[in-house]
């Protein structure tokens, strides 16, 4: 069985499979090590460990040049977060694509929302275009490549997030969406709505609110991805430690 197949059966299974969130090479290799059974890129996480803010801030090379790196060391299914695609044109998304792909990269996330000082929503027609070409694009040429398409509506706080995401939702998978990301979500309630409103698997995202598991399986949620926040724990005791070297004027917080 390809990577490909194999990623895209982890959407079928009867619980959800937990998608760990890398930043480098070497979270590749620690979370493959510690048996899980795919890994995706965190935006955020990336951006950071190499000094930028999220928001396609990162220059699109350096995803690549992770990417490609990443493929050559793992041998569990990668997937890429593309932000908006890395550029404002369909002919632009199509080339990153094609190249993410050529890296051996099995799926890729596109949002529906612009970075920039502030957020902000593609309108619903414009962005369901945008996402036929890709899957047009991806369909023509034969590419095993799972299309996760992101909707940020309880991301951005929106009084009416659940409305707009079951609007949007609908408009992706008939645009030919294989997955929906609803990053923020966290009301069960909420979730399955979601669920029942698509025949697509449903990702959702690390929370403090997120309900765990085994509800998130009996709810109909597919994939369950950490985000930035494993990352984030991972240098905020980074943080205490080297604060802790200084304080106490030796090594011996490294050896406990």
């Amino acid at each position: 069985m390809s990577s490909f197949e194999t990623f895209k059966q982890l959407h079928q299974g009867q619980s959800p499979f937990l998608l760990a969130n890398i930043w480098d090479v070497n979270s590749a290799k620690v979370f493959e090590a510690n048996g899980y059974k795919a890994i995706g890129v965190s935006s955020q996480a990336l951006a950071n460990s190499f000094g930028y803010e999220d928001g396609e801030n990162l220059p699109f090379d350096l995803l690549l040049t992770v990417a490609k790196r990443v493929g050559e060391v793992v041998n569990i299914p990668f997937t890429v977060d593309m932000e908006g695609g890395y550029s404002r044109t369909v002919e632009g998304i199509l080339e990153n694509i094609n190249k993410l792909y050529d890296a051996g990269v099995v799926g890729i996330n596109l949002e529906d929302t612009i970075p920039g000082a502030k957020r902000q929503f593609q309108p619903v027609n414009e962005f369901g275009k945008i996402l036929s070409a890709v899957a047009g694009h991806i369909s023509r040429n034969n590419m095993d490549l799972f299309l996760n398409i992101r909707t940020d509506g309880f991301l951005l706080g929106m009084p009416t997030a659940l409305t707009e995401t079951l609007t949007r939702i609908k408009a992706y998978e008939r645009a030919g969406a294989d997955g929906i990301f609803v990053p923020c979500i966290t009301n069960s309630s909420d979730i399955k709505e979601v669920v029942n409103a698509t025949h697509l698997p449903v990702n959702v995202m690390c929370m403090p609110d997120l309900p765990g598991f085994e509800e998130l399986g009996a709810l109909g949620v597919k994939r369950i991805s950490m985000g930035p926040f494993l990352f984030n724990k991972v240098y905020d005791n980074a943080g205490k430690l080297a604060k802790a070297v200084i304080n106490d004027k030796n090594f011996s917080s490294l050896f406990k």
